[in-house]
């Protein structure tokens, strides 16, 4: 896991978000543990060199679920090879298994290769994201 979020640290050039503050091994073991939480990389001989995390959203409307992929990343020199098409391929059988009726994710304007990656594989729907924050100031 550790070696997956230097991945991502690298892949995203956010080394800072992803590097300053790991998990200890207590958490990451309880993390995995979960049904909710999906871990699927590509490795040979012990090298990381893409990875996908997702979780598993139970929907109250109806009983099924959805799968958000979080982060999804391949190290630079493997990239255009495939390896997150069969990431993405290898969830799918997963999201099936665990009740789940769409895979969805984001991507950020101006991330063409993401965005063209991700309109081969679905139908896109163009939609705002907002950041609300958790300790806002009480105005009394």
């Amino acid at each position: 896991m550790r070696a997956l979020i230097e991945l991502f640290g690298e892949a995203f050039e956010e080394p800072e978000t992803y590097r300053s503050a790991i998990p200890n091994s207590d958490y990451l073991e309880r993390l995995l543990g979960k049904e909710s939480f999906i871990v699927l990389v590509a490795e040979r001989k012990s090298e990381i060199f893409g990875g996908l995390v997702a979780y598993v959203l139970e929907k109250f409307e109806q009983e099924r679920s959805e799968i958000y992929i979080y982060d999804l990343a391949v190290a630079l020199p493997h990239r255009r090879n495939g390896i997150a098409t069969h990431l993405i391929g290898a969830l799918r059988p997963i999201a099936r298994t665990l009740g789940a009726y769409v895979i969805f994710v984001q991507a950020d304007l101006g991330d063409d290769p993401a965005i063209q990656l991700y309109s081969k594989l679905g139908i896109r729907e163009d939609v705002l994201h907002f950041d609300i924050e958790v300790d806002v100031p009480r105005s009394d």
